[in-house]
């Protein structure tokens, strides 16, 4: 029975560990912090519950796929889901309103035209079928394929948006931001899909035009939302690792990857001691065991795109007096910036699920906001919500910082008719310093769904490491962050372990 040793114990590093174990591994994790999932973690206080990590699923096939490769229950008999029905709220920063309906294209061309005129529906719709252009061109080797040489990387340097060129000199559209607001000639429905990739800590006036795959596959396949918040998934993938015989071993740090032979053979702890293994795999973000023992110049790693790098998560927890109002929207986005700004947004999310209050008497909520990267001694983070430009990393524990943020983020989502502040109880306020405590991600960042184009900047860090023996699965590794992404780098570990180096996925 071969022996695996997976570090940490982060959903992708999960999925792995489950699909290796069913496949007749020996599979220990190790796990620096006290429990598992990652940054899919939950609050819980006074009766009062929250996600504080990421409060809502997309592409659910990928956890359903899981299930039905490691156990007898399906995933709908481990956790409860529903669809999120409208899809989304936005209020923009002019006041106008409109509600997305999900699963119907139908009626999102009406609430469209109804919102910013007749024939923005049907721009809408064209531009939605260049995305799924990219996301029949992309899907293989963006998610169902580990990325496993130099010439993978460069094919997928090249961006498949399928994009006429535009203006007098007959431009190509190079990003996201420019190509949306081309295709839809009004920069209020463009501001509606740029808040999608921004939401994936993404800026639309950077990230490659292929990105409108993101918020086709919201439009395609729906947004869910798991009973009892997004922990619930965590809690049932971590059952599925135990029936299958996963050990895993929490406050247990891992220091370095030991090598033998030219090959991973396991695992020196914080404590010193070691632990052999034939395969080891990596799930954690932090660059000293994610690049190590690599030779510099990896020729298959992102590097640029790597931990630290992509910005973090301000997120407010707000505990509510009085219930949940008849009609509100699971998700509203309001937005905050002018036309030609770096995009800023405040998503919240009020899912009125009667696990995360104390009675029908309350309601919890909570605010979240795309925000830089944490650095300790780095500037207070200042105006983040009204600075033209995107700062770099900042000190979020700086005193006062973070409580100012969160002021303002209240005082916009109120402005735009959520009525919040007046029914506050209490609140607690996270940031990247805290991710970074508890997850161990440098400076708290979030990583993005890997991207085609831009000569490759927004792909990820291969699953197969130079080293033999050695993988890496989560949000770091290909195919990228996001719940969805990261439980197929399980799945493509898993494979490439099994199966043998050349595996290039299930067809």
């Amino acid at each position: 029975m071969a022996r695996t040793v997976v570090i940490g114990a982060g959903m992708g590093a999960m999925a792995a560990a489950a699909r290796l174990a069913a496949a007749g591994h020996r599979v220990t994790v190790c796990e620096r912090s006290d429990t598992y999932g990652g940054a899919v973690r939950r609050h819980e206080r006074d009766g009062f519950g929250f996600d504080t990590g990421p409060g809502l699923l997309h592409l659910p096939a990928v956890w359903r796929d899981l299930f039905v490769k490691t156990g007898r229950e399906p995933l709908e008999e481990c956790v409860g889901l529903e669809r999120v029905e409208p899809a989304v709220r936005h209020v923009l920063a002019d006041g106008t309103g409109v509600v997305l309906p999900g699963g119907s294209r139908a009626r999102v061309t009406g609430a469209l035209d109804t919102a910013f005129g007749a024939g923005t529906g049907e721009r809408w719709s064209e531009l939605l079928v260049r995305a799924r252009q990219v996301w029949e061109t992309t899907r293989r080797p963006l998610l169902e394929e580990p990325l496993t040489a130099a010439a993978d990387r460069a094919a997928l340097g090249r961006d498949p948006y399928p994009a006429r060129r535009y203006g007098p000199l007959r431009r190509r559209a190079t990003t996201f931001g420019r190509a949306v607001r081309a295709e839809l000639r009004d920069p209020r429905p463009a501001a509606l899909l740029e808040s999608c990739v921004l939401g994936w800590g993404l800026d639309p006036r950077t990230a490659p035009a292929s990105a409108v795959v993101l918020p086709y596959l919201e439009q395609t396949f729906g947004t869910w939302y798991v009973a009892g918040g997004l922990r619930a998934l965590a809690d049932a993938v971590h059952e599925r690792c135990l029936a299958r015989g996963v050990e895993f071993r929490f406050g247990t740090g891992v220091s370095r990857i030991t090598v033998a032979d030219g090959r991973a053979a396991g695992v020196e702890l914080a404590d010193g001691t070691g632990m052999a293994a034939d395969t080891v795999v990596c799930g954690t973000g932090s660059r000293s065991l994610y690049e190590a023992p690599d030779a510099p110049g990896d020729p298959q790693d992102g590097g640029n795109r790597g931990p630290g790098s992509a910005p973090g998560r301000l997120t407010v927890l707000l505990a509510l007096r009085g219930a949940r109002p008849a009609g509100t929207a699971h998700r509203t986005v309001v937005h905050l910036s002018a036309p030609g700004k770096a995009v800023r947004t405040v998503t919240v999310l009020r899912p009125g699920d009667p696990a995360l209050v104390p009675d029908g008497g309350h309601e919890s909520a909570v605010l979240s906001v795309t925000v830089p990267p944490h650095r300790a001694g780095a500037a207070p983070p200042g105006a983040v919500l009204t600075a033209p430009e995107w700062p770099g990393a900042v000190d979020w524990t700086a005193p006062g910082a973070a409580e100012r943020l969160a002021d303002e983020a209240l005082a916009a989502v109120d402005a735009a008719g959520e009525a919040l502040g007046g029914r506050l109880l209490w609140r607690e306020v996270r940031t990247p310093a805290d991710t970074e405590r508890e997850t161990g991600a440098p400076g708290g960042a979030v990583p993005a769904p890997a991207l085609a184009g831009a000569d490759g900047a927004f792909l990820r860090t291969a699953n197969r490491a130079p080293l033999p023996g050695l993988y890496r699965a989560g949000g770091w590794a290909h195919p990228g962050g996001g719940l969805a992404h990261a439980g197929m780098s399980g799945a493509l570990v898993a494979g490439l372990v099994v199966k043998g180096d050349g595996w290039r996925g299930s067809r």
